[in-house]
């Protein structure tokens, strides 16, 4: 735990992450630095861990950490492949990715990520660039908020959502949480037990100002293109979304190439996959969702690199530079 955030499956994804003690690795998703520094106190003198991280809060607590085996960037995990080889390394023994939110960024009004609390519609994970919940509510169509509500949020009340967001921006800008909470609590007319009815609301507003989806379509073929043969991709993923494409690539990448039955090709002429599945999905067993209940939803997947090459058939050889 640290600055409140309790990092998800910790044990289980570091133990199936770091494979070798003198191995350099990557955490592309900082956060408040659970995970980092569980690898950290996994891996030997010789070993690296560099982290990733695009919201500035997080890369500040990193920076503050002092040890030599330990590197940050202010980046997006999309931005992976570049970052590493502006370090010079072209080959990594392990890639962890903790999805979406994290407990931090929920818990502080003033990001805009909770409708629990009343602050600006900000909802950006970095804060130093782009368009901001509330800027895009206030101008997009009527359809593409109903389109981003339903796609990303899979809330039923998808276009009575977007259409009470038009509705109240006609009389005053939406520049509020507690705004976007009470419009959508207005146009969700049932509601799931538990949960709040600006739930799916939020998500996927938030998916949609951060390109989530498309971040992790991105990073993924990126992390398996810089494993080493032996190398592991773990992924923490919180909502069926985000697994879906995990478990969607990961099967994909295993597979390998695949034709139609009726075109008669050898096994060793197709291209094998590069990655070999490494058991089943995980999820928090019952003391753990106890504990920390945004644990619920959370689902573990690794996989781990196979010798089949690159698609430029390449090898690569380690290198550090911090």
């Amino acid at each position: 735990m640290t600055g409140g955030h309790v990092s998800v499956l910790l044990d289980g994804a570091v133990a199936a992450l770091v494979t070798r003690p003198d191995g350099l690795y990557v955490d592309a998703t900082f956060g408040r630095g659970g995970h980092s520094r569980a690898i950290l106190a996994r891996l030997g003198p010789a070993g690296r861990l560099i982290a990733l991280d695009r919201d500035p809060a997080a890369v500040a607590v990193a920076a503050a950490m002092q040890d030599p085996r330990f590197a940050v960037v202010h980046a997006a995990f999309s931005r992976l492949e570049a970052e590493l080889a502006e370090r010079g390394v072209e080959e990594v023994d392990g890639v962890l990715f903790d999805l979406g939110v994290s407990s931090p960024q929920l818990d502080e009004a003033g990001r805009g990520f909770s409708f629990r609390f009343d602050g600006p519609l900000d909802m950006r994970m970095d804060t130093s660039r782009g368009m901001t919940a509330a800027e895009w509510l206030n101008q997009a169509p009527e359809e593409e908020i109903g389109r981003v509500v339903r796609d990303y949020g899979e809330e039923r009340f998808a276009r009575q959502v977007a259409r009470a967001v038009v509705k109240a921006r006609q009389v005053a800008p939406l520049s509020t949480t507690r705004q976007l909470a009470q419009l959508a609590a207005g146009a969700v007319r049932t509601r799931e037990r538990g949960q709040d009815p600006a739930t799916r609301t939020f998500q996927a507003v938030r998916i949609f100002i951060n390109r989530e989806l498309e971040e992790i379509e991105t990073a993924l073929p990126q992390a398996v293109g810089r494993l080493r043969a032996g190398g592991r991709l773990v992924v923490i993923s919180f909502h069926s979304l985000e697994d879906r494409l995990v478990k969607r690539f990961m099967r994909g990448e295993a597979e390998g190439e695949r034709v139609p039955p009726e075109i008669p090709l050898p096994a060793h002429a197709l291209r094998q996959g590069r990655l070999r599945l490494v058991g089943k999905a995980v999820k928090p067993d019952a003391a753990e969702c106890a504990a920390n209940p945004r644990a619920r939803s959370a689902v573990l997947r690794v996989a781990e690199r196979t010798q089949a090459p690159g698609p430029a058939g390449s090898s690569r050889e380690a290198a550090w530079s911090s």
